[in-house]
């Protein structure tokens, strides 16, 4: 593999800036973790707030049950008993439980999380123990439910997973049955290019969806296959055991309610105010809560004491909620502006691992921590790549095309080159007929429109549609050149389809499977000796 630098903005400007200017953002965010006094500092913090977590024993042993179950692997089990002891402290990343796994970004978070445990553990002398969010309670579905691969055709092509009901639930209490999981792995089957390495990846699905009830087990199942062994422990966010130790936390977030989102307003007017975009819906009399009723999950609004959702399906005072919170803590959940808080008032977390829009919305929630006596933790940007194979790489070279091009002037570099074979010098010779057409025609006209004026409206007329059937043949032409060329920009297709499918950046698009099953099982090994690198730059690896 060889490993390029490549920027590429994928970030709004809140982001860029605390990745490439922190002082200009630093009143959004806790400690700078680019500084060795930052992670002092979060440790420090850490050593002396055990207090305001949830017990260690009792955590560990939720986390073991689960892992037990869909992460049962040695080096998951050491990471255990290290969470367990005082001291040790965790690096946290997280994402929905996608579709065989989702995009590319989501190996990546998982990548860097390990990663930057690892290089914690050695700056601090003290463990450092990986943990991922599958953020379960998400009911997203559409946003989980499908995937994509490029076919040998170089055509982007979707498996995508319907749910039977229409209910808004959580994604892991969404059932999903035998027979559609069947039916995933037949049109993975199919979807798949034939390769040496394309049996051992279906075993792999397959192992990861028989006997699991849904999106988020075979999820969990997956990444303990490419990452077990690298300790890292799994956290679903919707896990009935996690959510009984979560109630002294949601009862925090329900008797200080309006105190936090008079400071997520605070915090959205502050960044409007720099100038920024705010990256997360802040309602004025938004609960940032969710409520699970009758198999839906609604989204509650707070009115004075009284707590109810748009639609008023549910009406519950305060303390009828909380009554309901301790009785059925299950049927209480976050949204994107408290589970952060939630997050670390259960683990230890030294830092969090973020994409790009994350950081945008994290920033909303720094005046809530302090509301709650709490601190935010280093906020480390999530690493970002694009694979290139070697055809597309010579091709690349072939063109004289950049990856940056790729991403900001293909079609413009490519409308070049294909000026380039026009030997007929169409487009110029056509604008000079229409040039010359037109000044001999249009006096025409005007002396007709002179000698009977309903000679100029039809003169007019006829100009306009003469006019059109040249722009029809130079369309025409243009066809012509372009199957002349045919090989050549199905070539430039390939570029377009591999860095930039759908418009978007590769890792936002496909599906790690792809990519395993070109270069194998071990992939995955391959891109964690991928030199770990914190500053958010976007890397290109040559394969």
């Amino acid at each position: 593999m060889n490993i390029v630098p490549e920027p590429l903005s994928l970030a709004s400007r809140l982001a860029q800036d605390y990745i490439h200017h922190f002082e200009r953002v630093s009143g959004f965010y806790g400690e700078d973790h680019r500084s060795e006094h930052g992670y002092a500092e979060r440790v420090k913090w850490l050593d002396l707030s055990e207090d305001k977590r949830v017990q260690r024993k009792v955590l560990v042993d939720c986390l073991r049950t689960y892992n037990q179950l869909h992460n049962d692997h040695p080096a998951v089990h050491t990471s255990l008993q290290l969470l367990e002891q005082p001291g040790t402290v965790t690096m946290v990343g997280g994402q929905q439980s996608g579709l065989f796994t989702g995009p590319l970004l989501v190996i990546y978070k998982a990548i860097t999380v390990i990663q930057a445990a690892r290089e914690a553990e050695e700056r601090l002398n003290r463990p450092v123990v990986p943990v991922f969010w599958i953020a379960g309670e998400d009911h997203d579905w559409d946003e989980v439910n499908h995937t994509f691969f490029l076919r040998q055709d170089q055509q982007i092509s979707k498996i995508k997973l319907d749910a039977k009901d229409g209910l808004r639930t959580s994604v892991s209490y969404t059932g999903v049955a035998e027979e559609d999981w069947n039916l995933m792995l037949s049109e993975l089957q199919t979807k798949l290019s034939d390769s040496e390495y394309k049996a051992d990846i279906l075993k792999l699905a397959r192992d990861a969806c028989n006997g699991s009830r849904g999106l988020s087990e075979v999820f969990a199942k997956l990444i303990n296959r490419l990452f077990g062994k690298y300790g890292l422990i799994l956290l679903d966010s919707a896990d009935p055991g996690l959510r009984a130790l979560e109630v002294p936390v949601f009862e925090s977030l329900i008797t200080h309610n309006e105190t936090l989102g008079l400071s997520y307003q605070q915090a959205a007017r502050d960044i409007k105010g720099l100038g920024y975009d705010v990256q997360a819906d802040v309602s004025e009399n938004g609960a940032n809560l969710f409520y699970l009723h009758e198999g839906r999950r609604l989204l509650l609004y707070r009115e004075g004491n009284v707590f109810s959702d748009r639609k008023g399906m549910v009406t519950l005072t305060e303390q009828e909620l909380l009554r309901d919170l301790h009785a059925h803590p299950e049927r209480f959940s976050n949204n994107v502006l408290t589970r952060p808080i939630m997050q670390d008032c259960l683990l230890p977390v030294l830092g969090t691992i973020l994409g790009p829009g994350e950081i945008s919305y994290w920033a909303i929630t720094r005046y809530a921590f302090a509301d709650l006596g709490l601190q935010m933790p280093l906020i480390i940007p999530r690493m970002s790549f694009s694979i290139v194979d070697g055809t597309v790489h010579k091709l690349m070279e072939k063109y004289e095309i950049s990856f940056e091009d790729v991403h900001n002037r293909l079609d413009k570099k490519r409308e070049t080159w294909l000026a380039s074979k026009d030997e007929l010098n169409l487009e110029d010779r056509f604008s000079k007929t229409r040039e010359q057409f037109e000044a001999v025609y249009q006096p025409l006209i005007e002396d007709l429109g002179r000698m009977q004026s309903g000679l100029l409206k039809l003169g007019l007329t006829n100009k306009d549609k003469i006019l059109e059937q040249m722009d029809y043949l130079l369309s025409k032409s243009r066809n012509a050149l372009e199957q002349q060329h045919e090989a050549a920009l199905a070539q430039w297709k390939r570029i377009e389809q591999t860095l930039l499918p759908e418009g978007k950046p590769q890792e936002r698009v496909y599906n790690i499977l792809e990519y395993m099953n070109r270069y194998g099982l071990n992939l995955v090994d391959s891109l964690m000796e991928i030199p770990y690198e914190s500053s958010g730059i976007h890397r290109v690896v040559y394969v």
